[in-house]
């Protein structure tokens, strides 16, 4: 596997000096996923947010901030009870945890809805996402999806376009469909068919 320096040589405390570099992956050549393990993949989940804000961004507050393991596992559980969402974990080349999703159960169309797409911040803006949808995406068409959809909101840009560059068309955007922190953010549904 290759690796890259961002910024190159830092120390522990992250001013520049001489000190072995902090390596980020610059590719993931068999990015797989699994279904998420309770009791063991949180504290991977938990390290992906970033703030109250990302994690707003990320999950609409359906999950309490910050998150706690009890909490999360919870609410996964009676989310599979309410509508059969799957929680799944990405895994890199050495079997470390990369990213996040669930895909609900199928609806009355037909189509399965992906959420909670979260991918290691150090991993983002270089094709891992995108990576990770299409797997997302595969899994869902296995199991008799006509259609995958999301929801993402319009300050999201980032998110938008790697759903946009992984195949997704973009509906119209509602707006003002939620409210954080003093900001009224449009949410806008995409669709990919199979």
């Amino acid at each position: 596997m290759r690796h890259r320096c961002k910024g190159g040589t830092k120390s522990v405390d992250g001013r520049r000096g001489s000190l072995p570099p902090l390596f980020i992956k610059e590719s993931v050549n068999d990015m797989k996923i699994r279904p998420y393990r309770y009791g063991e993949d949180f504290e991977a989940v938990a390290s992906f947010m970033s703030d109250e804000r990302a994690h707003a961004l990320w999950c609409a507050n359906i999950f309490r901030y910050p998150l706690a393991q009890a909490g999360f596992e919870l609410k996964l559980r009676e989310l599979y009870a309410a509508s059969g969402d799957e929680a799944f974990i990405a895994l890199d080349d050495d079997g470390a945890a990369v990213g996040f999703f669930c895909l609900s159960g199928k609806d009355e169309q037909g189509a399965v809805m992906l959420k909670f797409v979260i991918l290691s911040p150090q991993l983002r803006g270089r094709g891992f996402g995108r990576q990770m949808l299409k797997l997302a995406v595969a899994q869902a068409f296995e199991k008799g999806a006509a259609a995958v959809t999301l929801s993402v909101f319009s300050v999201n840009d980032k998110a938008r376009r790697c759903y946009i560059a992984a195949g997704f068309e973009e509906k119209p955007v509602t707006a003002g469909s939620f409210a954080w922190g003093g900001e009224i953010w449009g949410r806008s549904v995409l669709e990919i068919k199979k």
